[in-house]
């Protein structure tokens, strides 16, 4: 059975919280626990290679009733 052993992030280091000494070249696995520590992944839209081509995708937009 593996341990968990808790820590933080301090200036780019990881720290533990417990007094854990762990020997040199020890393989560790870091599981982050908060949702909110990962940053948002941010999609950009794609690019036109040709420009010109703008007009080939305008769409127009238009109501549909459903009264009928």
């Amino acid at each position: 059975m593996n341990p968990t052993i808790e820590g933080v992030i301090e200036n780019g280091q990881i720290r533990l919280l417990d007094n854990v000494q762990l020997p040199e070249n020890t393989r560790v696995y870091i599981v982050v626990a908060e949702d909110a520590a990962l940053q948002p992944v941010h999609m950009r839209s794609p690019r036109l290679a040709n420009p010109e081509q703008v007009d080939d995708f305008l769409k127009q937009v238009s109501k549909v009733s459903t009264d009928d």
